[in-house]
């Protein structure tokens, strides 16, 4: 297999996921995107769009519109830090109170998506992935 190959088919596999993990969280009217933030902060609690945007290596422009968005929706909100330009986001508390009916959707999209993968190749896949990442840091 060539790189080619590899980063093409990765490439395919990514943009498939995204596009089901969308379409599970269509009838709550979010995306995948806006899934990673609501994500990262349940996980991580209040964050600046900043360390967001480094987290979910996602360019500040495309991560101001999600939030902006998840602003207008009622499911975070932004609190000014010590300097004017910096802003904490956190969840509001109708996100803390949706989130367990958003993570379900998403849990039923992953294991439809796992389907007949074995959980040893899971871990094998999960490791290869830490690895990787951790190079690419």
């Amino acid at each position: 297999m060539t790189n080619h190959a590899l980063f093409h088919t990765l490439h395919q596999l990514s943009r498939q996921l995204t596009n089901q993990l969308n379409e599970a969280l269509k009838p709550f009217g979010l995306f995948s995107a806006q899934w990673s933030v609501l994500y990262v902060l349940h996980i991580k609690g209040s964050l600046t769009q900043k360390e967001l945007s480094e987290y979910l290596f996602v360019e500040a422009p495309p991560m101001t519109r999600t939030i902006q968005r998840l602003v207008k929706q009622g499911y975070v909100k932004q609190i000014p830090g010590k300097d004017k330009r910096e802003k904490f986001i956190q969840l509001t508390e109708e996100a803390v109170k949706e989130f367990p009916k958003w993570e379900n959707a998403v849990t039923q999209c992953n294991q439809a998506l796992l389907g007949n993968f074995p959980e040893t190749s899971q871990q094998q896949l999960l490791n290869l992935q830490s690895v990787w990442l951790k190079q690419l840091l």
